[in-house]
């Protein structure tokens, strides 16, 4: 056989066999999905180019805890991280976040973040006043909204409340989320709920109103004691998949009986045949793989702008923190660093021996940062994490920098509307479907669904074409 000449890997006659290719989240409960829907017989492959699964799922022992480098928390305000949670053995290692709440840094103080908002929008001017000055606009009756209609966060909110609100309150949070650019990130796809009523209201406020929900006392944050790495390795287990680390898939090519996928390092590919593919990586490598295959959807994926982050760790012996769970830096504080969780306060699991505290550092567009070395972030982030303390703090007993580039997707208007129509493209090609952050929302939650969408979806077409 020519070098060249990739070696062939098929399945076991009369059993189905899936590729999932990428090992995040998303993936691992895609694979978890599929095994739940398709039984014990199904091959199920997960296809992963790094050594690792998880994502950005990562846990590593820090000054003797278990202490997240990425994704801090689930969202348990969503059902589906929880529910997989429980499903794979951990739901009594669900635990929640103290009732801490977090503050905003302006001009070198800590106050409180207001309360009655949604993503720092206020149902009530009021509710902020003693931060921002929210100018409403005459509404001219017309909803805000037409319905399949989009556009920016930032035009949506400068537009109707004000510069002050938007850059003290609203991109502080999505800079949180996203990392992003307020003027580049779509309302449908970062807040879905309120584009709904902003179908139905002429004023902003009136929108948020309707739809912020009075509060119920419940957490709305979680993770799993022990670190969320558990949840990983506890669903990659139950799906009873074959792990390929090191794995990258290179090229998909449709068969009349299923699909043909080359992987492996280009000197000594692989072909391996499956009979149905979730595509769960990055939306870069997910055009690259879909463009032969449809370039539609392809098209519509390479769009798909990313953010990088670092976040730094420090562990102290005797720091006074403020009692909050941490705070958001708005952009216009001319800070690197943008956000800070007091995370032994936060998480009561990791003690109060020592204070641990996660700084984040990057918006998107400031992909430079990430090129100065691990020393000279970790010294930024120290000295400004003291100036928003408005205190000398001491050098750490330890520290860490994790460089995460590309790891926000950035979710342009017209979001939605293209991904709609991506797998729209991708239905007429039997058994393939898209899934990931990419294409369906942030967070560890959200990944979940998209994989469990993906899933029931190719597991309703094998059933189908079983009958």
């Amino acid at each position: 056989m020519s070098p060249m000449t990739p070696a062939r890997v098929t399945g076991t006659p009369g059993r189905t066999r899936v590729l999932v290719v990428g090992g995040g989240i998303t993936g691992v409960a895609a694979a978890h999905r599929l095994r739940e829907r398709l039984g014990p017989d199904a091959e199920i492959i997960i296809a992963e180019q790094s050594m690792r699964l998880g994502g950005k799922i990562r846990t590593v022992e820090f000054a003797g805890r278990p202490v997240e480098t990425g994704a801090e928390s689930l969202l348990a305000a969503r059902p589906e991280a929880i529910g997989l949670a429980r499903d794979v053995g951990l739901g009594d290692a669900i635990v929640h976040p103290a009732a801490l709440k977090p503050a905003l840094s302006l001009g070198g103080e800590l106050v409180d973040f207001p309360a009655g908002h949604m993503m720092g929008i206020p149902g009530d001017p009021a509710d902020v006043a003693a931060i921002a000055n929210a100018k409403e606009r005459p509404d001219n009756g017309m909803a805000i909204l037409e319905p399949g209609a989009d556009m920016s966060v930032g035009a949506l909110v400068r537009e109707r409340l004000g510069d002050e609100v938007l850059d003290r309150l609203v991109a502080p949070m999505l800079a949180g989320v996203y990392a992003g650019d307020v003027d580049r990130l779509s309302v449908r796809a970062v807040m879905p709920q309120l584009a709904a009523a902003l179908e139905r209201h002429a004023r902003l406020t009136e929108a948020v109103a309707e739809i912020k929900r009075p509060s119920t006392g419940k957490p709305v944050f979680a993770t799993i004691d022990g670190g969320l790495d558990r949840l990983v390795t506890a669903t990659s287990a139950a799906s009873r998949a074959e792990i390929r680390l090191g794995m990258t898939v290179r090229e998909l090519r449709q068969t009349p009986e299923g699909w043909e996928v080359i992987a492996g390092p280009v000197p000594d590919p692989i072909k391996i045949t499956a009979d149905a593919l979730v595509i769960a990586v990055p939306a870069s490598p997910a055009a690259d793989l879909l463009r032969s295959v449809e370039p539609q959807a392809a098209a519509a994926l390479s769009g798909v702008a990313y953010a990088s982050v670092a976040l730094a760790a420090f562990a102290f012996d005797k720091v006074e923190l403020p009692q909050r769970s941490g705070f958001l830096t708005p952009a216009s504080e001319g800070k690197t660093v943008k956000a800070a969780t007091f995370a032994s306060q936060k998480w009561p699991r990791l003690g109060r021996r020592r204070q641990i505290v996660r700084v984040s550092m990057g918006r998107l567009g400031e992909e430079a940062l990430l090129q100065y070395d691990d020393a000279t972030l970790a010294k930024t982030a120290l000295r400004e994490l003291g100036e928003h303390l408005g205190q000398r703090l001491p050098e750490p007993v330890e520290q860490r920098v994790d460089r995460w580039g590309g790891a926000l997707p950035q979710y342009a208007p017209g979001h939605l509307t293209r991904v709609a129509a991506a797998r729209e493209a991708l239905a007429s090609h039997r058994r393939i479907a898209i899934a990931g952050a990419a294409v369906d929302g942030v967070g560890i939650a959200a990944c979940v669904a998209s994989g469990q969408a993906a899933a029931e979806d190719i597991a309703e077409q094998i059933i189908a074409d079983s009958k």
